[in-house]
């Protein structure tokens, strides 16, 4: 328990041998149900779980009447990281869990750091926080280029498609949820594949949750030996083509069905009217008639509505991002409001 909060950690685990065993016996003591899941895996990734979570167990009383501090669960087939989260969510709702945290199972996750991203759940700042290795950026260096190169084109899809215009990072999966927020999000419909948590954020939006950005550093992250299971040549335009439905959903379900708000007209015009200038634009040249500019207009008239809309879009979900930075004795939440100010306040620092 901590801080009064019981504490659950979702660990996702495919082909993690030699690894997942490490990360369950460096588990906090103050967590008190973690959910370890095999998903699927062809190695003794399984086997692994299994004797460590053992042995875990013999060497740790249970807590606030729950049978055993882990639990191994196993997929019998793959469902994707997504799939494996999703699993560990719902066991942590049936279980009462206030707050649920994820860890990676290859051990790229510090235990030693877990409590910054509970802090601003259990003090009631946000339901849900996340990582952000973009505000700390002497320590980029670390992330490999192209890695990099495809979570800021993703940054900027999520910004789109879920609303929270000053979150980023959004694949950071060191993460932390209120037991209200799971309540509030269809868990059941979250996507399985590794753009789960981008699809996370876009329902958190729906359900008018506020999201924190906490500051993590990217330096110790990759060693020589860590190999991602990503293919990011799929990778990318599958989650890409993911959040345009996803950013379509939100739109239709939170500012046409549930509260009418003009921009989201807007953002449908000036895709219509985008597309129609560059419909003329290919006419012109296929045709190879004499050129005009109406197409150049018509299109600028489009983009200049995208970016009203996304404005508006921004300023009615400004309120619902929290940024949490690290001061040399405490962290020190952001709190950015709809009129552009801010508002600081400390909050203690971590304790185990």
């Amino acid at each position: 328990m901590y801080h009064e909060h019981t504490i659950g950690v979702v660990i996702p685990a495919y082909n993690e041998e030699g690894y997942v065993g490490e990360v369950i016996d460096t588990l906090p003591s103050f967590v008190d149900r973690a959910y370890v899941i095999d998903d699927g895996s062809t190695d003794d990734t399984w086997l692994e779980i299994t004797e460590h979570s053992t042995e875990y167990n013999a060497t740790h009383s249970a807590t606030n009447g729950y049978d055993a501090r882990v639990v191994p669960i196993q997929h019998k087939v793959n469902r994707g990281v997504g799939g494996a989260i999703k699993t560990g969510y719902l066991q942590a709702l049936e279980d009462g869990i206030d707050v649920t945290a994820v860890m990676g199972g290859d051990g790229q996750m510090d235990p030693d750091v877990l409590t910054k991203f509970i802090d601003p759940v259990v003090e009631g700042k946000a339901h849900y926080a996340k990582g952000n290795r973009f505000m700390k950026f002497q320590t980029l260096d670390a992330m490999p280029r192209f890695r990099l190169f495809g979570n800021t084109l993703l940054s900027l899809l999520t910004k789109i498609s879920s609303g929270y215009w000053n979150i980023s990072d959004p694949q950071n999966g060191y993460t932390a949820i209120s037991q209200e927020a799971l309540q509030r999000v269809d868990i059941d419909g979250m996507y399985e594949y590794y753009g789960y948590c981008n699809d996370l954020l876009v329902r958190l939006n729906l359900a008018d949750c506020r999201v924190a950005d906490v500051v993590h550093s990217a330096d110790t992250v990759y060693d020589d030996d860590w190999k991602s299971h990503i293919n990011y040549s799929a990778y990318v335009p599958k989650v890409s083509y993911m959040l345009l439905h996803r950013f379509l959903w939100r739109l239709n379900q939170k500012y046409i069905l549930k509260d009418f708000r003009p921009f989201a007209a807007a953002y449908y015009l000036g895709a219509g009217v985008t597309g129609l200038g560059v419909a003329k634009l290919v006419s012109t040249l296929a045709t190879r008639r004499e050129q005009s500019n109406s197409w150049f207009f018509t299109a600028l008239s489009g983009v200049v509505l995208l970016l009203a809309a996304m404005v508006l879009d921004r300023i009615e979900n400004e309120d619902k991002g929290v940024q949490v930075r690290e001061t040399p004795t405490s962290l020190t939440t952001t709190d950015v409001s709809k009129n552009g100010r801010t508002e600081s306040k400390a909050i203690p620092a971590d304790d185990d």
